[in-house]
C-alpha cells in the first residue's frame, strides 16, 4: 500500500526505517507509467515503506526536497536522503535500485 503524503504526514512517514517517496503530477505522463510499477513493488518488497507526493499539491515539500523534475523517486533511511533517482524505469530496474541502495547503507 502507498500512503498519500502531505506536509503534516511526511516526516513521521520518513522517520524510522526505510521509506520510498515518489513525487508525481496527475498530468505527467511518466509519472502515470511509474505509478503502477510502484504499486506493484510495494506489495513485494517488505521492509519497505511507500509514499507518494502530489508536487501540486504539496509544492513546498517538493520544493524542500529540492525535485526538481517528476518521477522523482527517493530513498530514504532514518529520515534521511540515501539516494534518488529522476524519470520513469521498468520495474526490474527500480527494484534493482532500491535493493541497491538498501545494500550500499548496510
Amino acid at each position: 500500500m502507498i500512503a498519500e503524503l502531505d506536509s503534516k504526514t511526511f516526516k513521521s512517514h520518513i522517520a524510522k526505517g526505510w521509506a520510498l517517496v515518489d513525487f508525481w503530477a496527475p498530468w505527467c505522463g511518466p509519472c502515470k507509467m511509474l505509478g503502477p510499477v510502484v504499486e506493484e513493488l510495494s506489495g513485494e518488497m517488505k521492509g519497505l515503506r511507500f509514499g507518494k507526493v502530489n508536487v501540486d499539491e504539496q509544492d513546498a515539500l517538493a520544493s524542500q526536497h529540492s525535485v526538481m523534475s517528476i518521477p522523482t523517486l527517493i530513498l530514504f533511511r532514518n529520515g534521511e536522503i540515501m539516494d534518488q533517482r529522476v524519470g520513469a524505469g521498468t520495474k526490474s530496474a527500480i527494484k534493482s535500485w532500491i535493493e541497491e541502495g538498501m545494500e550500499d547503507a548496510k
